[in-house]
């Protein structure tokens, strides 16, 4: 032992214990914090199929790896973090006896040889991610950086530990093989050994590369115990337990979070505003799911770079609303855990007495959440397309978030943008958004040359045509459901439609907030579809409309209604792999596809659709945006009947991702994407920038075409039936 490395290795212990005392506060503190959000029992269990597949997210790094080089950096530092916990175990020996080692692996060469390799994937991986930072660093790149609203200093401050956590495991081994303390096989170690061949022989030198190890990780401790909200350091920690958590499906895709007031789903008829929770009027009314959710934000901006709506200068990034609302929280915190409380006045009604009161924490309880904390425009601008969702590395739930925080301000508030009052009131007294009346929701079929049946209770049928709201009023949409009515009936499909008895499902009445209104209108389709379906053992409902295949689909069920939903591309997919549609003879077209987000991303149906296209003989052409990381068409979340004030429109800017392909045709298989898309085509049109061949189409019209190229033009007196002989 050296004088240097008794006084080095006493700082050390007194250091640690400071910072195992201080973390261990904290902790506490923030579960106490966390805890103060609602209730959620949909979190429990099952214990092995959670935790599996956390241990795969994590292990795996399969969310990460979505942006494959940043996911392979994270991966080696992140392996680095846990892999060398022994390192600093030893370095606590090595601090004092230079010479010191682990008892039976300290020397043994495959152990050495997983150091070794730990050691450079932490300093090469941690490099590599500055660099990246340092690249789309928002002063280069502006609004466009993921990293734009981050908290850049601290970020650099983990940055920093890690690098010195990893340059120290180095230096250790290096100055132990310099000082002659290092008896492993060259193999096992060959970067240490080149290193330590140049250092000096000094056993004080491995006592300080020992000291700067521990140092820098108790130093890391002390700085994130005084700081709750750094969730670039602190995700290391809780980002097991939000993946973990997350919901038992999967991500939070495809159905939207129902309305939960404590721990259960609530139940208008009983439910009293003065006693339930309507959404979230408070950070308190978020679950502690939620609240778990922002304190593991790590302000990467996966989220933000793919938002639709930022990507257009409109005020919402999906990570700036966490942030915002982890920032908000843990500064009302104290108020909360002293038992502080408000009406819906803003009275207070907790605490006899404000002594004792952080002062700003009690100024932070008089904030509104919605116009104080989260600017109203940011809550407004979300389409709900699950982009963000989709690229989250840990697993934060913003859509259920913004979701919940429109159904306080439409429910309670009665605070939401004017032209949704029109849409709400058409829901409710029309049961369609456009204020239709419903004998004419068959006014579809009237060109048609064969008969629609329409379900009278008597047919045999194998699928129920859900033709949805667009595909009934709609004038663009209306020629999808003519293209599919048409091509089920080509292929000898057995369906039926309901006619009046449709109803909207209330997919974007849930999305904007009004949950009474869904529940309404679910109920009431729940019950004629059951009555539809009743004593048959398969219930299959095939639909046009992304936004209703995903509401019968995913949320039906939770009201009592499942069924076996498709969506038109699917089951059209289906019957031509069956030869009972066959398309012919390829025409020079180019086609490039949209991605509805309720079809793609809310529920990974990507190939179908493409498949149809590649079948209908055309060429077709990707976007740069397709798939899983689509650029949303500005329709969903009730946007389709709001205006768009701010910023680009985002149907421009997808019609211009479009139009860079230099297609004949842009294909969709949602009639909200084709409306908007044919809304931005027209004013590109408009502007000289698009020319007049262009067309938005559904992918069935592409089908339909190539499968009529294949049969003789048929004469008035004959039947549709009879196309069948000749294919």
């Amino acid at each position: 032992m050296t004088g240097l490395g008794l006084i080095l290795g006493i700082l050390c212990v007194v250091l640690t214990a400071v910072a195992i005392v201080m973390t261990t506060m904290t902790v506490r503190r923030m579960l106490a914090t966390i805890r103060l959000g609602q209730p959620d029992s949909t979190r429990n269990g099952p214990f092995g199929r959670r935790m599996a597949v956390m241990v795969k997210e994590v292990l795996g790094h399969t969310r990460m790896l979505k942006w494959s080089h940043i996911g392979v950096l994270h991966w080696f530092v992140m392996a680095g973090f846990g892999g060398l916990i022994l390192s600093v175990v030893a370095a606590y020996g090595e601090v004092f006896v230079p010479s010191w080692d682990l008892p039976w692996i300290g020397h043994w060469g495959p152990y050495n040889l997983l150091v070794e390799l730990l050691g450079l994937a932490t300093v090469l991986g941690i490099l590599g991610l500055i660099y990246i930072r340092q690249s789309n660093h928002p002063r280069f790149k502006g609004r466009a950086s993921r990293f734009s609203g981050s908290r850049m200093g601290r970020a650099y401050f983990v940055e920093a530990v890690v690098l010195v956590e990893g340059l120290g495991v180095m230096g250790i081994r290096a100055a132990k093989y310099a000082a002659g303390y290092f008896d492993v096989p060259t193999w096992s170690a060959p970067v240490a050994k080149l290193i330590g061949s140049v250092l000096p022989a000094e056993p004080a030198l491995v006592s300080v590369f020992a000291a700067m190890k521990i140092f820098s990780a108790m130093v890391w401790l002390i700085v994130i115990s005084l700081n709750q909200t750094m969730g670039v350091a602190w995700h290391r920690f809780t980002a097991f337990f939000n993946i973990y958590f997350k919901r038992e499906e999967g991500t939070a895709l495809g159905k939207v979070k129902p309305m939960m007031s404590g721990g259960k789903p609530l139940d208008f008829e009983e439910a009293d505003p003065e006693k339930d929770v309507f959404g979230a009027g408070k950070v308190e009314d978020f679950s502690w799911k939620g609240w778990l959710d922002f304190t593991t934000c790590t302000e990467c901006g996966r989220c933000q770079s793919q938002c639709p709506a930022w990507n257009t200068e409109k005020p919402l990034s999906p990570k700036m609303v966490i942030t915002q609302l982890r920032d908000h929280a843990y500064a009302k915190a104290p108020y909360l855990l002293a038992g502080g409380k408000r009406d819906m006045a803003g009275d207070e009604i907790g605490l006899e007495s404000h002594a004792g009161i952080d002062v700003l924490a009690l100024a932070e309880s008089e904030k509104a959440l919605v116009g104080d904390v989260i600017d109203p425009d940011a809550l407004w601008s979300c389409t709900t397309c699950g982009a963000c969702v989709e690229q989250c590395p840990v697993d934060i739930e913003h859509v259920d978030h913004i979701v919940d925080m429109r159904r306080y301000q439409v429910l309670i508030e009665s605070n939401f943008p004017a032209e949704l009052n029109g849409m709400f009131k058409n829901l409710e007294n029309k049961g369609n958004p456009w204020g239709q009346n419903a004998k004419d929701r068959l006014q579809w079929t009237e060109d048609l040359d064969f008969e629609v049946p329409v379900f009278d209770g008597s047919q045999d049928f194998e699928y129920l045509f859900w033709v949805g709201c667009a595909g009934a009023f709609e004038d663009r949409a209306k020629k999808t459901t003519r293209a599919v009515a048409e091509l089920l009936h080509i292929a000898g499909v057995k369906y039926v439609v309901l006619g009046s008895d449709e109803a909207c499902t209330g997919d974007p009445a849930r999305r904007a907030g009004n949950e009474f209104l869904f529940q309404m209108l679910a109920q009431q389709n729940v019950e004629v579809l059951n009555g539809v379906f009743e004593d048959r053992k398969v219930k299959k409902i095939v639909a046009t409309c992304a936004h209703c295949f995903n509401t019968l689909g995913n949320e039906y069920p939770e009201l009592g209604g499942t069924f076996e939903v498709v969506h038109h591309t699917q089951l059209l997919n289906k019957l031509v792999r069956e030869r009972k549609l066959v398309p012919v003879a390829p025409v020079a077209e180019d086609v490039t596809y949209h991605d509805p987000c309720y079809l793609g991303r809310h529920n990974k149906v990507y190939e179908a659709p493409r498949e149809l296209i590649e079948s209908s003989g055309v060429s077709m052409r990707e976007m740069p945006r397709h798939a899983d990381k689509s650029m949303c068409c500005g329709a969903g979340g009730a946007r389709m009947w709001m205006e768009e004030r701010i910023g680009k429109r985002i149907n421009v800017a997808r019609v211009d991702e479009a139009l860079g392909t230099a297609p004949t045709k842009i294909a969709t298989g949602c009639p909200f994407c084709r409306v908007m898309l044919n809304d931005g085509l027209t004013q590109r049109k408009s502007d000289g920038l698009a020319g007049e061949h262009v067309e938005v189409v559904d992918v069935s019209q592409l089908l339909l075409t190539a499968v009529k190229r294949g049969q003789p033009a048929k004469t008035a007196a004959e039947p549709a039936k009879e196309d069948l002989s000749t294919t």
